[in-house]
Formats: C-alpha cells, sequence, structure tokens
C-alpha cells in the first residue's frame, strides 16, 4: 500500500503570478542549480499557453539518504521528475509522475495553485510506492518524508525569487 503526503506552502503573490514563476524555464534552472543536488539538470521544458511540462533531475548524495535506506540502495539516487500544469479556470492544476534511479517504485502526484486572501496557496498531494517485499512500507515514508522536506525547500527558493523578481 502506498504512502500519502501533502505538503502546502502559501505566497503573497496571486495565482497566475506563482504558476508562472514555478513553471518558468529560468526559475527552474536556478531552483535547480540552487538545491537540486548533484548532477541536478532541467532536461526538458515546454511553456505553450495555459500549459507547461518540464522534466529535470535531480541528485541526493547517498551520505545525505537516512541509513535503512543507504543499506538498501548502491551510491547516489538520481531523481527523475516529470510535471504537467494547466489552467483551471481560476487556478492551476498539476500532475507528476518521479522515477528514482535503483528504487522499483515512483511517486504519483497532483498539485493545485489556487488565490488565497492574501495570495495564493499551492497544495501538493502524492502517493510513494515502493515495490520491495517486507520493507517496501518502510522506505515509502522515509521516502515521503523526504520528499515534504524537499518540496518545502523548494517553496523557500520560490519565496524569495518571487520577494527578488515578482
Amino acid at each position: 500500500m502506498a504512502s500519502s503526503l501533502e505538503h502546502r506552502s502559501t505566497y503573497p503573490a496571486p495565482a497566475t503570478v506563482v504558476y508562472s514563476t514555478l513553471v518558468d524555464e529560468a526559475f527552474l534552472t536556478e531552483r535547480l542549480r540552487a538545491v537540486g543536488g548533484k548532477g541536478a539538470s532541467l532536461l526538458d521544458h515546454s511553456l505553450d499557453g495555459s500549459r507547461a511540462t518540464f522534466r529535470m533531475r535531480q541528485g541526493v548524495d547517498a551520505s545525505r539518504l537516512p541509513g535503512a535506506v543507504r543499506s538498501i540502495l548502491n551510491g547516489d539516487l538520481v531523481v527523475e521528475r516529470h510535471e504537467r500544469w494547466e489552467s483551471a479556470g481560476e487556478s492551476y492544476a498539476g500532475t507528476s509522475r518521479v522515477t528514482i534511479s535503483g528504487v522499483p517504485g515512483e511517486i504519483h502526484g497532483r498539485s493545485r495553485i489556487a488565490a488565497t486572501g492574501t495570495g495564493s496557496a499551492l497544495v501538493v498531494t502524492a502517493q510513494v510506492a515502493v515495490n520491495i517485499p517486507l520493507i517496501g512500507g518502510k522506505l515509502e515514508k522515509v521516502v515521503a518524508e523526504q520528499v515534504g522536506k524537499l518540496l518545502a525547500t523548494e517553496a523557500e527558493f520560490a519565496e524569495k525569487w518571487l520577494a527578488e523578481h515578482a
């Protein structure tokens, strides 16, 4: 059974500005450089009106992984993340699919950027599935926790970027 996670970030900017920022090629490239880890890069990017699609690679150094994960995997993790976004009325909806090298499983997520009374909010929900008998459930929880930390770090980067560029 998959482990679930939910992350919420709030921004003082309107939803249209947050969406435009989060799918901007320059923003994504700089975010990957700053917080994407070893070998991070934007592999593909397409922005067409109210739709955006991008694929990126992020790296996690083995020394930064919890002991339970290090004991199962050999070396650093390479994370491939594919996101699709589109306008959904006055909000924006996204889907994501994440694979991790050496891990039999995936992360599937849904995201929404919508207006709030003071700006906008990004809500990400995801399901983490690791298909390893006996220990898959434990690894799912560790992966979900690490993804939550990454989303928080990315949200902090976005807040700073918006303050400087919006």
